[in-house]
């Protein structure tokens, strides 16, 4: 893809629907950053064209052999313009960072200049080869014997091949150097080329060599960054520049499934921009030991004060002891949670006379703060005991299908709902470092009823989630989960649509956290 190909913006589609993706992998599949549709077990599906949203950016993703055919093709077409050596050829990309319209330019109007500067300066000796000379001494390790084999780049510096391969190895092994691996005399520019290398080292070196040159290729490009999933060697293409990443959180999806902010490399943060994410996990992080005892694991029953652990994804907890129901995170009577006085998301701002001195101030700026890193921290915890959960129901899925005499393609509709779970906790954590740093204005209570609606929903999901055997065996509950993880999807969608639209109008205003 050209560095001037327009990137515009494409959309999330209903769980539902199926649609054309803008966002495709090199190879040409589709694949966007919208979630993976579930199969409920639906023969027949409505086909529906998407609609664009605002909180979509369009990517493409490129595998290592795509990576590699991209250098190739520039090579080659340099090579063929200029009429000089394919690997010269690559030096010279390399140098002017890939941008072959500008190499083309400037070395129309002053050749030798542009070659000495990229490390291809005039030359003292044919091609570069293994040679023996008689009487020859290597400079470096002052070595003379008979038979000694040396070696020189066109610049004319020879060393024997040991201290060569030496030089090398500390290079590219040690030094990590691959694009820019310069002649060993002091002084002389020359870099050295791929084939020349090749002459030198073992098959292994000039494996790591080459990964090193591709490193280069895909880091030289503005658009073009890898994947940060452990062991995956795939490179995301987005056009989103830095200037704009006030008023975009452009998330993309490797192949790999990871999903993360091509802005930053941080995981998916949406709706939160990148600035913010800095310094909200700052912050954190400055107030690491409130933090670590707020994220705790246990709390007391806020009834008879008995220990309590949380070994679910679910917020509603019972009490073993005198089976009082209550939030999670507030604490309060899960009775009110899902009437119109939920008001779990929402932080009570006290007047000012209650905050009249430094000390009240004080104590309310820390209070504001833990109510929403309680919550951010609640949903982090909360999306990996899910993901434990469907690990154990995975087992629980083979055991339902004996039980309910269901297939297997129809008991994935918990693996629908284990990844819808995991996906809107990731919505909901970050949506409370976005609270933390709103003005309160109209727009922010919009959001809050946003927010509470996705949570309100999520909660309920998660509590269907973790139903036995015996009770998913039942069709009807099996339809509720389906349609809860629909109506959870649509509305993060909504969610994520509204303060998307807001972002890129610059409709939101910020505080500084206090």
């Amino acid at each position: 893809m050209d560095s001037d190909e327009d990137f515009g913006m494409s959309s999330e589609e209903d769980v539902l629907e199926d649609s054309e993706n803008d966002n495709e992998s090199a190879d040409g599949t589709d694949f966007g950053i919208d979630e993976p549709e579930p199969d409920l077990g639906y023969t027949q599906k409505e086909q529906v064209k998407k609609e664009k949203k605002t909180f979509d950016t369009t990517f493409k993703v490129y595998h290592p052999d795509d990576i590699q055919a991209q250098q190739d093709d520039l090579i080659d077409e340099v090579n063929m313009i200029l009429d000089i050596r394919k690997e010269d050829a690559a030096i010279l990309l390399r140098h002017f960072r890939w941008n072959k319209e500008r190499l083309i330019e400037d070395y129309m109007d002053r050749p030798r200049k542009v070659l000495e500067d990229a490390g291809l300066g005039p030359s003292t000796t044919g091609p570069p080869k293994l040679e023996v000379i008689r009487g020859f001494m290597c400079d470096i390790c002052c070595e003379d014997e008979p038979g000694l084999q040396s070696f020189a780049m066109k610049c004319g510096h020879r060393y024997c091949a040991d201290c060569y391969r030496q030089y090398l190895n500390q290079k590219i092994k040690e030094e990590g150097e691959a694009a820019r691996i310069q002649c060993p005399q002091d002084g002389c520019k020359r870099i050295l080329d791929a084939k020349s290398l090749d002459l030198l080292v073992t098959s292994e070196l000039q494996n790591r060599y080459h990964e090193l040159l591709t490193r280069t290729y895909v880091e030289d490009k503005e658009q073009l960054k890898w994947c940060p999933a452990p062991d995956c060697q795939n490179a995301i293409e987005c056009g989103i520049k830095k200037k704009d990443l006030d008023r975009v959180v452009p998330t993309v999806a490797c192949d790999c499934k990871h999903r993360f902010c091509f802005g930053c490399g941080l995981a998916d943060h949406q709706p939160a921009p990148c600035d913010l994410v800095k310094k909200w996990l700052k912050k954190c992080a400055d107030d690491s030991e409130t933090a670590n005892w707020i994220s705790a694991n246990t709390k007391e029953c806020p009834k008879c004060n008995s220990t309590i652990e949380k070994n679910g994804g679910c917020n509603h907890m019972t009490c073993r002891k005198c089976k009082h129901e209550f939030c999670w995170m507030c604490m309060g009577l899960w009775s009110e949670h899902g009437t119109s006085w939920y008001n779990c998301n929402r932080f009570e701002e006290k007047s000012g006379s209650e905050a009249r001195d430094a000390q009240a101030k004080s104590r309310v700026s820390l209070e504001r703060y833990l109510h929403y890193y309680n919550r951010y921290a609640n949903h982090e915890q909360s999306a990996k005991l899910d993901k434990d959960i469907f690990t154990k129901t995975e087992k629980k899925m083979i055991s339902l299908q004996t039980a309910s005499g269901m297939s297997w393609i129809e008991v994935q509709y918990l693996n629908s709902a284990s990844h819808a779970l995991q996906t809107c906790r990731q919505t909901l954590k970050w949506t409370y470092a976005f609270a933390f740093y709103l003005k309160r204005v109209n727009l922010t209570e919009m959001f809050e009823d946003n927010q509470k609606d996705l949570e309100m929903a999520v909660e309920a999901l998660s509590e269907m989630f973790e139903k036995p055997v015996d009770e998913l065996a039942n069709p009807k509950l099996k339809v509720e989960i389906m349609d809860k993880t629909s109506y959870c999807n649509k509305r993060r969608v909504i969610l994520l649509a509204d303060t998307a639209d807001n972002l890129a109008n610059g409709a939101w205003e910020w505080s500084n956290g206090h």
